[in-house]
Parts: structure tokens; C-alpha cells; sequence
């Protein structure tokens, strides 16, 4: 108590939480927006369900759309997996990897054949380390 006043408690309100609605909510509050006829009727319902306008529009365009979607061809077969970036990077190197070995066999087999051919000529070839 200071000065004979009583000090007042602070309260702390929660934070305010989000809220969310579920697909079958949205789409019978649309199918009764669309039913009012009368002035002030799609007023009263929004007031008495403590709904914007704002939801009623969004809610209005999610259903359009869903609509639309359900009703646009579907592609046939069966769905095909994404593919791994590291699953194509192996392929990649795979390849280059058969491209080299098949050039690197392409070279011994030419050496072997200059090595014939300087043996038949008589003209000796310098020995290199791991020569066989």
C-alpha cells in the first residue's frame, strides 16, 4: 500500500492464438452464404458465426478452385518418383568413368601396337618404368 492506495495487479493475457478452420467448416458456411437471398442475411450469418467478410471471399476463391482442379484432366499412368540429385550425378560419372576406361584401353592397345611395329622395323623404343 502506498498512500493509502492499493496497487493495482497487472494481468498478463495469453498470446491470442490463431484461428483455423477446417475444410468442411469453410464449405458449409460458403454453401449457406450462397443460399441467403434476403438483404443482410450473409451480415447476420457472418456476425453470428464471428466471421469476417474477408474469410467469406477466401473461402469463397478456395472452393473455386478446388472445383476447378477436381474437374481438369488428370494425367494416366502411374505417377513417376522425383529423382534424387545424387542418383543423376552417379549416372553422370558412370558414364564418364565407361568413356575413359574404353579410351584408356583404346591407348594400351595402341602402344602395343607401335611396339610391334618397332619390332618389326628394328627401331628399338626407350624402356619406361612399369613397361612390360
Amino acid at each position: 500500500m502506498l498512500n493509502g492506495v492499493q496497487p493495482q495487479e497487472t494481468e498478463v493475457v495469453a498470446k491470442a492464438k490463431r484461428r483455423t478452420f477446417t475444410a468442411k467448416y469453410k464449405r458449409e458456411i460458403v454453401r449457406q452464404a450462397d443460399a441467403c437471398r434476403e438483404t443482410g442475411e450473409i451480415g447476420a450469418l457472418l456476425r453470428r458465426e464471428g466471421l469476417y467478410s474477408s474469410h467469406l471471399t477466401t473461402w469463397r476463391r478456395e472452393v473455386e478452385q478446388r472445383e476447378l482442379a477436381a474437374l481438369a484432366p488428370k494425367k494416366r499412368g502411374p505417377t513417376t518418383q522425383p529423382v534424387d540429385p545424387r542418383e543423376q550425378e552417379n549416372a553422370a560419372l558412370r558414364r564418364e568413368n565407361a568413356a575413359l576406361r574404353t579410351r584408356a584401353e583404346r591407348a594400351e592397345l595402341l602402344v602395343e601396337i607401335q611396339k610391334k611395329v618397332s619390332m618389326i622395323l628394328g627401331v628399338e623404343l626407350p624402356k619406361i618404368d612399369g613397361d612390360r
